[in-house]
């Protein structure tokens, strides 16, 4: 059985709706007393607020103002990623895509919800929806469009599938005017779907 096999094998064993697959396991390890319900909520809440897209936007802003760091982050995401002190389970095999006037990258899980944990926290309910994981693939600039991004005609979509063995993180464009931002001023304008290409970044007071 092929790795691709063997990980649409997993999921299929549970069922298809990601949060009751997520509740079943939870309800499954605390009901044999494996988990302490208390200990589930810290994880929760760690990936929530602690370890969340915060992570991901200090590695774009350290990318946009670092071209030695945006290099090593290109030619070895994981790596790259955990000199920030970001690694860790679901961030095992990174790969960065980046955002240009000629190439706008979108990610997607078309099998179930593989996404970046250390660099993105948890992933949002429309990430795991049927809809969205159907419909990036078919119809990327409908979703996009759905989001409120609208590209040039002569930009190319380029859709990342992520597997149990390879999570990406796409790195926006910086927004013009931002010239004079600290690295820190530039993380605080990165948002969770511009790392996933559903969103773009703005400068302070763009829309």
């Amino acid at each position: 059985m092929s790795k691709d096999e063997e990980h649409t094998h997993a999921h299929s064993l549970l069922p298809s709706e990601p949060a009751l697959r997520v509740r079943a396991i939870e309800t499954l390890l605390v009901d044999k007393g494996l988990v302490d319900p208390k200990a589930m909520e810290a994880i929760i809440e760690a990936y929530s607020n602690d370890i969340g897209p915060q992570n991901g936007a200090r590695v774009v802003a350290r990318a946009w103002v670092d071209p030695d760091y945006r290099s090593r982050l290109m030619d070895d995401a994981t790596a790259a990623i955990a000199e920030l002190g970001f690694s860790g389970m679901q961030g095992e095999h990174m790969v960065a895509v980046e955002n240009t006037d000629a190439v706008h990258n979108i990610v997607v899980c078309t099998l179930c919800s593989c996404y970046p944990w250390p660099v993105l926290g948890l992933p949002p309910a429309w990430y795991k929806s049927t809809e969205y994981r159907a419909r990036a693939v078919r119809d990327p600039r409908g979703v996009l469009s759905d989001f409120g991004v609208t590209l040039p005609a002569e930009t190319e979509t380029r859709v990342w599938d992520s597997t149990a063995e390879i999570r990406y993180l796409v790195i926006p464009q910086r927004p013009a005017g931002t010239d004079d931002l600290s690295e820190d001023e530039l993380a605080a304008l990165v948002t969770r779907d511009s790392m996933i290409g559903t969103g773009l970044v703005f400068a302070p007071g763009g829309a």
